[in-house]
């Protein structure tokens, strides 16, 4: 039987939203990870110091007993944040901030309406040494929806690098061509996360023979030569600019699978077995523990975890949905066979 040991994974974005939900995810990442960063897009936003060690509180009530896994804090960006708010967070341990722009995604209303007011602030996030983290997208109407990534490196993230380049930015969840071939580019101050979703799929999947909801997420999934290019990236020269975030974001069913189904794909209790699957796809299993386990801590300045999981070369079936609160949620790949399994 093949076997795969690697460094434990950190997952460098995470959604686990909140209440008897929060207590249902948590633990599927425990299981996996040993640090996770947590995005606070709550409602309403995780925005102050307070907030965000009183969320902190509620992920570690839920992590279960003998576990090491560690909830990593974010706060929300907002046109109000000041400062002296960047220094609070600074103190207090919180690791980044992370730009919405507003109406971009799952609850971003209260994110930034122009970025390039904000620039003072961004600069004392480089001044303490912090982490941006931007939903790299434009909302301008006029911007097609599968454009609005290419337009905001255009219009946001180059024009904000020229003025700060000492800044630390991780370009989330990166979705194109476009993206990638930045990030390989550019300076050792900008990194990118990248899916499974964004990684394993195209907007085939998505639209070809029906809209299908729970293949629908922000930043929407392109065309098969963009996820090609994210493969290449994750893979080639320039790899190490790149690291695990799985964007995982978990929904009640009956709230994707509706009208006006919401965005975000559930992939926090298969994460690892799916990114194996797809590097071994890419005939790339050796370069799984640099994307998974060494990239991401290296950018945010922090240790390896210091144990080790091993991966089993075991076919597995994915549940058709998980408990999820009072609700249930509809996981990535849902009903269909993965060919890893984590041991233990």
């Amino acid at each position: 039987m093949q076997t795969l040991t690697i460094t434990r994974p950190d997952d460098f974005h995470l959604h686990v939203r909140d209440g008897a939900a929060l207590k249902s995810v948590v633990p599927f990442s425990a299981r996996q990870m040993g640090r996770a960063l947590v995005m606070p897009n709550l409602k309403p936003p995780v925005a102050t110091v307070a907030q965000a060690l009183d969320y902190k509180r509620q992920i570690e009530a839920a992590i279960p007993a003998g576990s090491r896994f560690t909830p990593l804090m974010s706060l929300y960006l907002t046109d109000n944040t000041s400062r002296d708010t960047v220094r609070q967070a600074k103190a207090a341990g919180i690791a980044a901030f992370k730009l919405y722009p507003a109406g971009a995604t799952t609850n971003s209303d209260s994110g930034v309406s122009d970025l390039f007011k904000l620039l003072p602030v961004l600069e004392e996030i480089a001044a303490q040494d912090m982490r941006f983290l931007v939903h790299g997208e434009v909302t301008d109407p006029a911007i097609d929806i599968f454009d609005r990534e290419a337009v905001f490196i255009e219009r946001v993230l180059q024009p904000v690098m020229r003025e700060l380049p000492e800044l630390k930015t991780v370009f989330e969840h990166i979705t194109t061509a476009e993206a990638a071939a930045l990030v390989s580019a550019a300076g050792d101050n900008l990194a990118a996360t990248v899916t499974p979703q964004h990684l394993m799929f195209n907007r085939n999947h998505l639209l070809v023979g029906g809209v299908r909801p729970h293949f629908y997420c922000l930043p929407i999934i392109k065309r098969e030569s963009h996820r090609r290019a994210l493969i290449d990236a994750v893979t080639g020269a320039q790899s190490h600019k790149f690291f695990l975030g799985t964007d995982s974001a978990p929904h009640p069913r009956g709230a994707k699978e509706n009208a006006c189904g919401c965005a975000g794909m559930f992939s926090a209790a298969n994460a690892i077995e799916i990114y194996a699957q797809i590097f071994e796809n890419a005939g790339a299993l050796d370069k799984l523990e640099a994307f998974a386990s060494h990239n991401g801590a290296r950018f945010y300045g922090l240790p390896r975890n210091s144990d080790t999981i091993t991966l089993v070369k075991q076919p597995q079936r994915v549940p058709e949905s998980f408990a999820f609160g009072e609700s249930e949620v509809v996981p990535m790949l849902a009903g269909e066979e993965l060919a890893w399994s984590l041991q233990g």
